[in-house]
C-alpha cells in the first residue's frame, strides 16, 4: 500500500465536515461495519476502557444505535442542534500493516441555540483507516480531550 498524504488529508476533512454539518448517516457511512471502535477516554488518556469508565466507547452497533437515538429527536441537548465548526492540523500519518494510522490536532467550536457562549472543545484524534479503493473507512477513532479530567458540558456532538 503506497501512502498517498492528500488522499487521507481529504478524507480526514470529510469526516469532520459531514461531523459539523451534522450529516450524521453519511458521517457513519465513513465507518467500518465490520469491526470499528469510536472511542472517547474519560479522565486519563490511556486506559483499559474494558475496565475504566470512557466518555464514549462505541463499537459499530452501537454507535449505529447513536446515530438513530440523534434522529429521532428524543437527544434532547441536541434539539435544536448545535452549531459546529471544527479546524483539524498537525496532521501525521504513517503505514501500520494494513491500515493508515494518525494523528492529528483539533479545535472544534459548538454553539447551542439556548447558550450565548460558545463550548470549545480540544484535543488530538487517532484514526485507524482501512482503504477501500480509492477511499478508506474508519476502523478505529480515539478522542484524547485535553479536559477529560475536568468538570465538563455534556458532549452531546460528534467529536
Amino acid at each position: 500500500m503506497a501512502l498517498n498524504r492528500v488522499a487521507v488529508e481529504q478524507f480526514l476533512y470529510r469526516e469532520a465536515r459531514l461531523a459539523d454539518e451534522q450529516q450524521i448517516d453519511d458521517w457513519l457511512a465513513l465507518w467500518d461495519a465490520d469491526g470499528s471502535t469510536y472511542w472517547v477516554p474519560c479522565n486519563k488518556d490511556d486506559v483499559d476502557p474494558e475496565r475504566e469508565l470512557s466518555i464514549i466507547y462505541d463499537n459499530y452497533d452501537r454507535l449505529r444505535l447513536r446515530i438513530e437515538r440523534m434522529k429521532t429527536g428524543m437527544a434532547w441537548t441536541q434539539e435544536p442542534r448545535s452549531k459546529l465548526r471544527r479546524l483539524i492540523g498537525n496532521i501525521e500519518m504513517e503505514e501500520v500493516e494494513d491500515e493508515v494510522r494518525t494523528l492529528s490536532n483539533f479545535h472544534l467550536t459548538e454553539l447551542r441555540v439556548n447558550d450565548n457562549e460558545p463550548f470549545v472543545w480540544v484535543g488530538q484524534t487517532e484514526h485507524r483507516l482501512r482503504p477501500v479503493g480509492d477511499d478508506f473507512l474508519i476502523r478505529y477513532k480515539k478522542v484524547l480531550l485535553i479536559n477529560n479530567d475536568h468538570e465538563m458540558v455534556q458532549l452531546s456532538c460528534l467529536i
